[in-house]
C-alpha cells in the first residue's frame, strides 16, 4: 500500500491586519497578523480535497539594510516590505526601531531579540558586534516585558518584577505578591541617557538604581535622552538637556532620572520623545511639549525652545470637540476627544485622537517645498485607521512610516 503523502498546493482566504508599525533612521518594520486558509491536496489513496485555517504574527522589514537592520541576514536595501522569515513562529507582540537597529519581543518563548547596527553596545549581548539575524538577548532571557523603547543608541525595557511580601497576624500568615514595573536599560551613554550616574555605554541591560521602589507606567527615549512615567503619574527626564527636552527649567545635562516639577502636580499618562523635544499627555487629556523648537515641533505657534512642559493650546478641550447627534441634538451631546497616541520625529510631532483624527506639526518641507516650517497644527484624517482599529505608530527620527499602501 502506497504511503498517504499531502502537498500544499494553494492559499487562498488571506487576511492582514497591521498591529504594529515602527521606523529607525532610514528603516520601517511592521508586525502583521496573517490569518489564511490552506488548500490541501490529498493523495489518489484518499482522492479530493482538505483544508485547514491557519494564523499567526509575521513581521515585514524594508528600508536601508546596510547594518543588518532589516534582519534578513544580509546588507542588503528592500524597497518594498520583505517578510522576515527568521521570526516566523515565534509569537512577536512588539517591535520597535533604533536609529539603526530593531528589537522585537515574544511574549510565549519570554525572548527578547535584537539586530541592526551594534557600535556603543545598543543591541544588549554585551559587545558592539552588528548581527544581522535576530538574536535573542540572554540578559533578558524568561522576563515578562510590559514596553520597549528605542533611541538612536540606547534602548529601556520595562520589566514586570513580581515581589513576594510575608504578612503576620495574630491568627495566621499570609503570602502576598505585589508586581514592580522596573526599566532596564543599555547601549550609549554619552549624555547619561542610561540614568546610571555616569557616562559610561553599557552593553547589556542594567537596573535604573534611581528606580528602586518607584514602579515605572511608561518610558520614551530620543536621540541622547530618556523621559519615563510612574504609575503614580509622575514625569522623570534625564540625559542630554541642551535644549530643555528634560523639561527641568534649564539646560543641563543629567547623569540619573530627576521628577520634573513644572506640572502643577498633574499627573501624566503618556510620555514620548522626538529627537531633541518631548511630549507628554495628562491624564485629564492635557497635552504638553518641551524642548528643541526651531521647526515649530513643539506646536506652539512660535519656534522657541520651552524648557519646561507647556500646553499646546491648540489641542486643548475646547478646540477637538466633536458633536454626537441625535434626534434632539443638543450641547449635552458633545463629547471630548481625547489624545490617545503621541509620537515625535527628529523635527515634527504627531498626535491621534479618539475620533480617530491624527494631527501633525512642525518640518512640513516636503508636503510643501516652498514653506520649511508649520508652526500651527494642521490636520490629517485618519491615515493610520484599519477596519475601524487604530495601528499605533512610531516614529523615532526623520519621517513618519509610509503605512498607507500596506493597509487595504
Amino acid at each position: 500500500m502506497a504511503e498517504e503523502e499531502t502537498s500544499l498546493s494553494g492559499v487562498s482566504g488571506a487576511f492582514r491586519q497591521v498591529l504594529f508599525i515602527s521606523a529607525g533612521a532610514s528603516h520601517s518594520v511592521a508586525l502583521l497578523f496573517l490569518s489564511f486558509v490552506v488548500i490541501l491536496q490529498c493523495s489518489l489513496l484518499h482522492g479530493g480535497y482538505d483544508w485547514l485555517t491557519a494564523s499567526g504574527n509575521i513581521i515585514c522589514s524594508w528600508g536601508r539594510g546596510e547594518d543588518g537592520q532589516l534582519g534578513h541576514g544580509d546588507a542588503e536595501d528592500r524597497l518594498s516590505p520583505t517578510r522576515l522569515s527568521a521570526l516566523d513562529g515565534h509569537d512577536i507582540i512588539s517591535i520597535t526601531c533604533g536609529a539603526d537597529h530593531t528589537i522585537a519581543y515574544s511574549l510565549s518563548n519570554a525572548e527578547v531579540y535584537s539586530w541592526g547596527w551594534g557600535d556603543f553596545g545598543r543591541l544588549g549581548h554585551g559587545n558592539s558586534s552588528d548581527l544581522f539575524t535576530p538574536q535573542p538577548i540572554k540578559a533578558l532571557h524568561g522576563l515578562r516585558i510590559k514596553q520597549i523603547a528605542c533611541g538612536d543608541s540606547h534602548c529601556l525595557a520595562v520589566t514586570m518584577e513580581g515581589e513576594v511580601h510575608r504578612r503576620e497576624t495574630t491568627k495566621e500568615e499570609s503570602l502576598t505578591v505585589k508586581r514592580t514595573e522596573m526599566p532596564l536599560i543599555w547601549g550609549r551613554n554619552q549624555n547619561g541617557q542610561l540614568g546610571l550616574g555616569t557616562t559610561e555605554d553599557s552593553p547589556v541591560p542594567q537596573k535604573i538604581k534611581a528606580f528602586q521602589g518607584i514602579s515605572i507606567k511608561m518610558v520614551a527615549a530620543g536621540a541622547e535622552h530618556t523621559a519615563a512615567i510612574s504609575k503614580e503619574g509622575a514625569l522623570y527626564g534625564w540625559g542630554w538637556g541642551r535644549y530643555g527636552n528634560l523639561g527641568l527649567g534649564d539646560r543641563n545635562d543629567r547623569l540619573v532620572p530627576e521628577k520634573v516639577s513644572a506640572l502643577n502636580e498633574e499627573k501624566m499618562n503618556m510620555v514620548a520623545c522626538g529627537w531633541r523635544h518631548t511630549i507628554s499627555v495628562s491624564v485629564i487629556g492635557g497635552l504638553y511639549t518641551y524642548g528643541w523648537s526651531k521647526y515649530g515641533q513643539l506646536g506652539h505657534g512660535d519656534f522657541e525652545d520651552h524648557l519646561v512642559p507647556y500646553k499646546v493650546e491648540a489641542l486643548a478641550d475646547s478646540s477637538i470637540k466633536q458633536a454626537i447627534l441625535s434626534d434632539n441634538s443638543s450641547a449635552s451631546n458633545m463629547q471630548t476627544a481625547r489624545v490617545i497616541m503621541i509620537s515625535g520625529g527628529w523635527r515634527h510631532t504627531m498626535a491621534l485622537t479618539s475620533d480617530g483624527k491624527l494631527y501633525g506639526w512642525g518640518w512640513n518641507k516636503v508636503e510643501n517645498e516652498n514653506k520649511l516650517s508649520l508652526v500651527y497644527i494642521f490636520e490629517i484624517h485618519s491615515p493610520i485607521l484599519n477596519s475601524g482599529e487604530i495601528t499605533p505608530l512610531n516614529m523615532p527620527y526623520h519621517y513618519i512610516a509610509s503605512v498607507c499602501f500596506l493597509i487595504h
